[in-house]
């Protein structure tokens, strides 16, 4: 029988509208950090080595917190999670902008902040992955992830801009001070505006014994053979990309010149492109059955990856690089929205905190391949290399009839909330 999840149609659209533009303000500050750190590391640096210790400061933290902060997003009150998750992280921003302004412009101190950021995401994913479906009925779950993606999208449009823009003008400690400001107003947004009942298991407060909590939830995904495949899938997946993600400012830099606005640039064309994949999923919707979105999304991301590492001219290296940016809303959405789906309430918050755990070790893991390799020979046979895997890999999603059964759409309604 379908759920009553709120007392009127309407309140459901209120607080999912306070959530996301909480979540907005809050990721404007935290991409402009970003882009001025990954920015600073390598213009000042060039390095492939520094850019992969900066990067697995700001992975590896994740994975050692994120099982647990899967417990506390399945036992605890996942908007408290989130506030305490997002305060944290502003607080760290502070502390380094007064450093920075005082003149200790280590670069070690950018890894540390890299590493708190990172804490403070593995908190973060699993709360926010378990609580939108808490306010949002089931058949609107793929329109709103879309939707989400857009709008993540449009900030990461903007902040690339206006980061290098201010990076021109001022100094980067003023950029952390504006990541402060606004992470204070996304919180403000939540505490005082979305009054949400915690899911019934945080009612429940029942004693929390973290370590049969996280076996109990590994005893559910090993019983679930399509979340196990699911998982190594995106394992592969997150290995490859990690040259794509992480490599390609290096490689313009490089290849085509340090500018800044050459940076700016080709981050402003994936933000474009991953908008219009966005907007793509919550029109469209994608395949009816969510591994062939899935599918259809990593052969994109592979042959343009592949793209990215032949093509000579700059601007039509951006226009790949927008492609890029639309294959990642038609492989992320309909995943996303397939496990808010298929897995149980109660059990949401550890499976998306093995996911995050996956996400922070894989992308290191990649970088601690890739990353030296890119200081001895060119990022461009990497990117090559890699999206021939990535194509290649595309093909085993229609293989697995486990992941095909599983991504047949199911409406999943949500728990009272009162």
């Amino acid at each position: 029988m379908e759920q009553i999840f709120l007392n009127n149609k309407q309140e459901w659209k209120k607080n999912i509208i306070l959530f996301l533009t909480s979540q907005t303000i809050s990721l404007f500050g935290s991409s402009l950090v970003q882009y001025a750190i990954m920015w600073y590391i390598t213009l000042e640096t060039q390095s492939g080595i520094m850019m992969t210790i900066s990067i697995i400061c700001g992975f590896l933290p994740t994975f050692f917190l994120s099982p647990f902060a899967g417990v506390w997003a399945d036992r605890y009150n996942r908007k408290t999670l989130i506030i305490l998750a997002d305060s944290m992280i502003a607080i760290s921003t502070l502390i380094l902008a007064l450093l920075f302004f005082a003149g200790y412009k280590m670069m070690w101190l950018l890894f540390v902040m890299s590493a708190i950021r990172a804490l403070g995401a593995a908190v973060q994913m699993p709360a926010v992955g378990a609580f939108i479906p808490q306010l949002v009925p089931g058949d609107k779950l793929i329109k709103v992830n879309g939707i989400n993606g857009s709008i993540q999208s449009a900030v990461m449009l903007v902040s690339p801009m206006l980061s290098g823009a201010l990076l021109t003008i001022t100094t980067i400690e003023a950029i952390f001070f504006i990541d402060v400001v606004t992470a204070a107003l996304g919180v403000s947004v939540l505490l005082f505006f979305l009054h949400v009942p915690a899911h019934r298991k945080a009612q429940a407060k029942e004693p929390v014994s973290y370590f049969a909590d996280l076996r109990e939830g590994l005893r559910y995904i090993e019983q679930h053979a399509f979340l196990k495949r699911f998982f190594v899938f995106c394992a592969l997946f997150m290995v490859m990309a990690a040259p794509a993600a992480f490599l390609t400012p290096l490689q313009v830099a490089r290849t085509f010149g340090d500018d800044v606005w050459r940076l700016t640039a080709i981050e402003m064309t994936f933000s474009i492109g991953m908008m219009i994949g966005g907007i793509l999923m919550a029109t469209w919707g994608g395949f009816k059955n969510r591994i062939h979105s899935m599918a259809l999304g990593t052969l994109l991301f592979g042959a343009c990856t592949v793209a990215l590492g032949v093509i000579p001219i700059f601007w039509l290296y951006l226009v790949f690089m927008a492609f890029v940016g639309v294959a990642m809303p038609i492989f992320n959405t309909p995943a996303t929205v397939m496990l808010q789906e298929k897995v149980e309430s109660d059990f949401l918050g550890r499976v998306f905190g093995v996911l995050s755990m996956i996400s922070s070790t894989m992308m290191p893991l990649g970088m601690l391949i890739f990353g030296p390799l890119a200081d001895i020979m060119n990022i461009e046979v990497l990117l090559i290399g890699t999206g021939v895997i990535m194509f290649i890999e595309s093909f085993f999603l229609f293989g697995s009839k486990v992941l095909l059964e599983a991504g047949k759409p199911a409406v999943k309604s949500i728990e009272p909330l009162d």
